[in-house]
């Protein structure tokens, strides 16, 4: 490759936060930025290269978590408080100036030019942009409802508002519950329960081995997109939300925490596209109401071809944020 062309392409720093679900948006993000002649350099941590890569490969950024935590990313007190605490600070600053230095001695990479951060890492990563003098954007995973909906937190807690009253739900599906008999496909991750390994009883698996596919992990929007699937049971991250909206499957949401709430409520109650939990189930895949949703969600799914398509208001605003912000000159 010509010099001048290395030298004078933009550089994006990426750097996603650890946790898996904000690692794969921002690679998406990342290789999009690519398709438009950006070089990439996309920051791993230390944690997320032991646990995931368990091999030589690239660098990594220390991240301030255990080496021991089988999971620290579950523990979302001590990440936040690892980014508080601006551990990332120091070494990502020393990454931003090898890599500088870098491009100054070699030919072989341009200097950076931008930083696209995860938003929840920003009390570092726009320090470090101005110190450098580059532009930086904040890549939030989450819906601009559920942005807002964070923006009141300190005053529900300021009026004593928060933590809610009555909001935890014991959940116990009792000795003589009995399954449906529809077909399955189910990943459960070994540490779904915090400090035990989520082991099925070999009862289970016998009686489901006909009508099942349990598995550890999989490829979640090759099998949204698969034809035979007619439902997907979800958490209801925003990630999974959009990619279930994208492959026109309707929803049966269980939320968790974060953002998932609000996800829920627009999923079910103003989109029209999901249902929220042996009723429910049967009604998503054969109902009159599960009918709709799909009938419904395949309209959503239209609508978000056309926003990523060329001439889409989300093709265009990938344009204006590369334009106007990431090669705008500082």
């Amino acid at each position: 490759m010509d010099a001048t062309a290395v030298v004078t392409k933009p550089h994006a720093v990426c750097i996603p936060i650890p946790v898996q679900s904000h690692i794969k948006a921002m690679l998406k993000f990342a290789k999009l930025l690519h398709s438009r002649g950006f070089h990439i350099t996309f920051v791993n941590t230390e944690f997320n290269h032991k646990r995931f890569l368990k091999s030589l490969g690239p660098d990594s950024l220390d991240d301030g978590l255990p080496d021991s935590d089988e999971d620290a990313t579950q523990d979302l007190i001590l990440l936040a408080d690892s980014i508080r605490k601006q551990y990332f600070l120091a070494p990502f600053r020393g990454l931003l100036n090898k890599l500088n230095n870098d491009a100054i001695s070699t030919s072989n990479n341009p200097p950076v030019t931008c930083i696209v951060s995860d938003g929840f890492l920003s009390p570092f990563t726009i320090t470090a942009a101005q110190e450098v003098g580059i532009p930086s954007v904040l890549l939030y995973t989450f819906a601009a409802c559920a942005f807002m909906g964070f923006m009141q937190f300190r005053t529900l807690v300021q009026k004593g508002l928060a933590p809610l009253k009555d909001s935890v739900m014991y959940v116990n599906f009792g000795s003589v519950a009995v399954m449906n008999k529809l077909p399955f496909f189910w990943v459960i991750r070994p540490d779904l329960v915090v400090g035990e390994s989520a082991i099925l009883q070999p009862e289970f698996v016998a009686e489901t081995k006909e009508r099942s596919l349990i598995a550890s992990w999989c490829p979640q929007e090759q099998v949204l997109n698969h034809p035979s699937v007619g439902g997907f049971l979800t958490h209801s991250g925003w990630n999974s939300t959009i990619e279930s909206l994208t492959a026109g499957v309707p929803m049966l949401c269980w939320p968790y925490f974060s953002d998932q709430q609000m996800n829920c409520h627009y999923t079910c109650n103003e989109w029209g596209i999901g249902m929220e939990i042996k009723k429910l189930v049967k009604e998503l895949m054969g109902g009159e109401k599960g009918k709709k949703l799909k009938n419904k969600v395949m309209e959503w799914k239209k609508l978000a071809k056309e926003a990523t398509g060329p001439n889409g208001s989300s093709y265009k605003n990938l344009d204006n944020l590369v334009n106007q912000v990431l090669l705008r000159k500082t």
